[in-house]
């Protein structure tokens, strides 16, 4: 495989005639929601039922930060967890999903305006397996990852992302996971029992960038910080919001958007996740 071409052919065979998958974008929040069963995984769950089954998922997590793209190519991804101070419940799951070489290689020749590295040492960090483990908890899905080039700007996340526009077609339901508004600085501990307590900052942007994903207006959530005080708030770095700007990248003017586990958590925090295109 030497070119795009070779790119459209390879991933012809892996679903003919099937509908177009949605694009996910998922706000997955703590850890914990890998093991709970509550409203925000109990809708991951509830999706993985509604969505065509696919041929593999590819996930853009805000926990994969790299210099230059990079992509899992191994047979056997690993289950990485990549956090501390959880219960030991936590650090004992193991999601043993297969890779998928042969469409990490299709990926890194077919991507023509930036080079794709294959990855064999990474796996799949708690953005990816967390949620993808209540959708397919048979783990018998092939998943791969796409790493985030710290270094590039909003721009060469959204355009990266076009090019892989055809594996929709393909089979691939590809998941952004991080979090709209992600600030844990200012995480309010003593609240995170207390359902939709949000400061101001975080509702104002939360339903400013809701706003503007309905209306289509993408450069201006790529141009998130002209928003000021309020944005840098919500986005003191963008690692967690990054992923929205693939999905974004991802989808066809004309789909529609559906909003679900649109709450605030612990003052700071939104789970706010988004469905582009149809699923039922």
């Amino acid at each position: 495989m030497n070119n795009l071409g070779d790119f459209k052919r390879f991933t012809s065979s892996l679903k003919e005639g099937g509908v177009q998958m949605p694009v996910l974008f998922v706000g997955h929040g703590s850890p914990m929601n890998g093991i709970e069963d509550n409203v925000f995984s109990g809708y991951w769950k509830k999706l993985g039922q509604e969505i065509p089954h696919p041929t593999a998922v590819l996930v853009i997590s805000a926990h994969w930060l790299s210099r230059g793209t990079r992509i899992t190519a191994m047979d056997f991804p690993r289950t990485i967890h990549d956090f501390g101070g959880f219960p030991r419940e936590l650090f004992e799951v193991q999601y043993p999903a297969p890779g998928h070489p042969d469409l990490a290689k299709a990926i890194e020749e077919g991507v023509s305006t930036v080079n794709v590295a294959l990855d064999h040492e990474w796996g799949l960090d708690h953005g990816a397996w967390t949620v993808v483990r209540h959708m397919y908890p048979d783990a018998a899905i092939p998943v791969l990852q796409l790493s985030i080039d710290y270094g590039q700007s909003p721009q060469y996340h959204y355009e990266l992302a076009k090019e892989l526009h055809d594996l929709r077609q393909k089979g691939v339901l590809i998941i952004g996971s991080g979090n709209m508004v992600h600030n844990l600085r200012m995480v309010a501990w003593d609240k995170l029992s207390e359902p939709e307590y949000g400061y101001d900052w975080a509702i104002e942007m939360n339903e400013q960038f809701k706003q503007l994903i309905i209306n289509g207006n993408h450069r201006a959530l790529m141009d998130y910080h002209k928003f000021g005080k309020a944005a840098r708030l919500a986005i003191p770095t963008p690692d967690h919001y990054l992923p929205l700007l693939y999905t974004l990248g991802l989808k066809s003017e004309a789909e529609p958007t559906t909003f679900f586990n649109d709450k605030v958590v612990g003052g700071s925090l939104t789970m706010t996740s988004a469905v582009f295109g149809e699923y039922k």
